[in-house]
């Protein structure tokens, strides 16, 4: 899951980076509404962090901004202590939860992994289909009772293409959501085919063809159940 950090303090925003990609999130950051318009615009994210406080203007047009243009995407504004009215505000126009500083980075990593998981997976642990069965908790697929035995970035673009069922997920995408920053560095996409391949061969075996769709020249989709 990719998560994008909009925070002016540096101290901060380096050790929320840091954390949040110590426990398996894709962490992008912004210091400014101009930036973060930008970062919004050009990579797909499933939560964003937003200070209400930003140099050149306040985070609740970029809540407003995501909640219009974005309205899947998780939302938590960090506000200032005692600013109840910054809460209520933007807890109105859309946003999912708040922290207020200074807040514990555990906590933080708690409110991201809820708000996802209520999004993307109607507030469970598992994701079910016909025959498959995905534990986001254990980090476990099974499939027509048997463990599939996925590695780590078979199991991460599994259970990102499950959990955008009704969207068609282009290759740029899914290289950007598994593989962040590294995928731009790549002169093409072999890698995602690779790990599709090899992916589509487990399910396969274990008795699940076709749970991903290939639409050549365009990208991948989940098997609508």
């Amino acid at each position: 899951m990719r998560i994008l950090i909009i925070e002016d303090e540096k101290s901060l925003r380096e050790d929320v980076v840091d954390y949040l990609s110590e426990n398996g999130y894709k962490c992008d950051f912004a210091t400014t509404v101009k930036s973060s318009m930008q970062k919004l615009n050009d990579t797909v994210y499933s939560c964003a962090l937003i200070d209400v406080g930003l140099p050149d203007g306040s985070g609740m047009e970029i809540v407003e901004y995501i909640k219009k243009q974005f309205p899947e995407m998780g939302v938590i504004i960090v506000t200032a202590k005692n600013a109840l009215e910054d809460k209520l505000t933007g807890l109105k126009i859309g946003a999912d939860d708040y922290l207020t500083k200074p807040f514990h980075l555990s906590e933080l990593s708690a409110r991201i992994y809820s708000i996802i998981r209520r999004r993307n997976f109607g507030g469970k642990n598992s994701l079910i289909f016909e025959g498959l069965e995905i534990d986001t908790t254990e980090k476990k697929v099974t499939a027509n009772q048997q463990q599939l035995q996925l590695t780590k970035k078979e199991y991460d673009i599994l259970v990102y293409l499950a959990s955008n069922p009704t969207h068609l997920i282009t290759k740029e995408a899914l290289a950007d959501a598994i593989w962040g920053d590294k995928a731009e560095m790549a002169s093409s996409f072999d890698f995602v085919y690779s790990q599709i391949k090899n992916l589509k061969k487990k399910l396969n075996e274990a008795g699940l063809k076709d749970y991903i769709k290939v639409v050549y020249g365009m990208g991948y989709k989940f098997k609508d159940q």
